[in-house]
C-alpha cells in the first residue's frame, strides 16, 4: 500500500490589523498617497488603488509576497480586498508603486524591491523619503525598460521644487523644498487631496459660497437703498419743481393783479381828467369843489 503525501495548504499572509508604517510622517504620506489616488481614479471601475496590503505574486509560495506602501493596478475591479493574489486577478500585477523609505526599509527599497518589481513587470517604481535622510534627492522615480529600471529625469523649478512625471498615472510628483510630497494633475492644474482635505475644501467652498451670497445680498440691498434714495431725490426734486411752479404762478397772479390795479388806477385818472376838463368847460374850477 502506497501512502500519498499529505498536502499542506499554503498559508498566505493576511493583514493582522497592526500598523506597518515606521513613523507618523511615513504613515501620513502612505495615507495621502492611497486616498488622493483613490479620489483621482474614483470614477474608473477598472482601476484598483491600495497600499500597505499583502500582494502575493506567486501561487504556492507563501513568502513570495510584498507589501507596497502605495500601488495602482489598471484593468482589475475596483473593490476592497483583504490581500491581492496575482493568480486570482488574471495575472495582473501593479503598474505603479510608491515606497515610503525609512531607516528600516532603505536597503530593501533600494536593492531588493527594484529586482522584485521589475520581475513582476511594474512599469514605474517611485521612492520617497519624508525625512530626507536616506534618499538624495528625497524623491526618486524609475521606469521599466527592456534592460531593467532607468531613472526618470526630474525637473527642477526655480524655487527648488523637484518635479518627477509619471507616464503611467498621467500625474506629476512634486517634492517641495520643505520635504512635502504632493501629486499634481497637470490637466486640471491642481494638486490631489485626501478625503479630509476634500471635506475641508467642500466646507471652504460652502463658506465662500455663503459669503458670496451674503455679499450679493448686501449689494442688492445697497442697490435697492440707492434706488430708493434716488427715487426720493427725484420725488423731492419734483416737489421742488411743483413748488417753484406754484410760486411762479402765484407771482404771475400777483403781477396780473398789480397790472389790473394799475390799469384801474389809470382808468380812474383818465376819468378824473375828463371830468375836470368838463368842469372847466362849464367855468367851474375842480379845486373849488373840494
Amino acid at each position: 500500500m502506497t501512502l500519498s503525501p499529505i498536502k499542506i495548504p499554503v498559508i498566505y499572509p493576511e493583514p493582522d490589523g497592526s500598523p506597518m508604517a515606521e513613523s507618523d510622517s511615513n504613515r501620513d504620506y502612505l495615507v495621502y498617497g492611497v486616498e488622493s489616488l483613490k479620489i483621482h481614479f474614483q470614477d474608473s471601475e477598472d482601476v484598483y488603488v491600495s497600499g500597505n496590503l499583502w500582494l502575493c505574486y506567486e501561487q504556492g509560495v507563501s513568502n513570495a509576497v510584498v507589501s507596497p506602501d502605495v500601488f495602482v493596478i489598471f484593468g482589475v475591479d475596483n473593490r476592497p480586498r483583504k490581500s491581492y493574489k496575482v493568480w486570482e486577478e488574471q495575472g495582473k500585477t501593479p503598474d505603479w508603486v510608491l515606497e515610503v523609505t525609512s531607516s528600516s526599509t532603505r536597503s530593501k527599497d533600494e536593492q531588493e524591491k527594484p529586482v522584485t518589481y521589475a520581475r513582476m513587470g511594474v512599469s514605474e517604481y517611485f521612492q520617497y523619503d519624508p525625512s530626507g535622510d536616506y534618499l538624495k534627492p528625497a524623491l526618486k522615480g524609475r521606469r521599466l525598460t527592456k534592460n531593467g529600471y532607468s531613472t526618470i529625469t526630474p525637473k527642477y523649478l526655480e524655487n527648488g521644487t523637484i518635479v518627477v512625471p509619471s507616464l503611467v498615472l498621467g500625474l506629476e510628483l512634486w517634492l517641495f523644498p520643505n520635504g512635502e510630497l504632493r501629486f499634481f494633475n497637470p490637466q486640471r492644474g491642481e494638486f490631489l487631496r485626501t478625503y479630509r482635505e476634500e471635506r475641508e475644501r467642500g466646507d471652504y467652498e460652502q463658506q465662500r459660497a455663503e459669503q458670496e451670497r451674503q455679499r450679493a445680498e448686501q449689494e442688492r440691498q445697497e442697490k435697492e437703498l440707492l434706488q430708493q434714495r434716488a427715487e426720493q431725490e427725484q420725488q423731492k426734486a419734483e416737489q421742488e419743481r411743483q413748488k417753484a411752479e406754484q410760486e411762479q404762478q402765484k407771482a404771475e397772479q400777483e403781477r396780473q393783479k398789480a397790472e389790473q390795479e394799475r390799469q384801474k388806477a389809470e382808468q380812474e385818472r383818465k376819468r378824473a381828467d375828463i371830468l375836470a376838463a368838463k368842469l372847466k368847460e362849464l367855468g367851474i374850477e375842480p379845486s373849488d369843489l373840494v
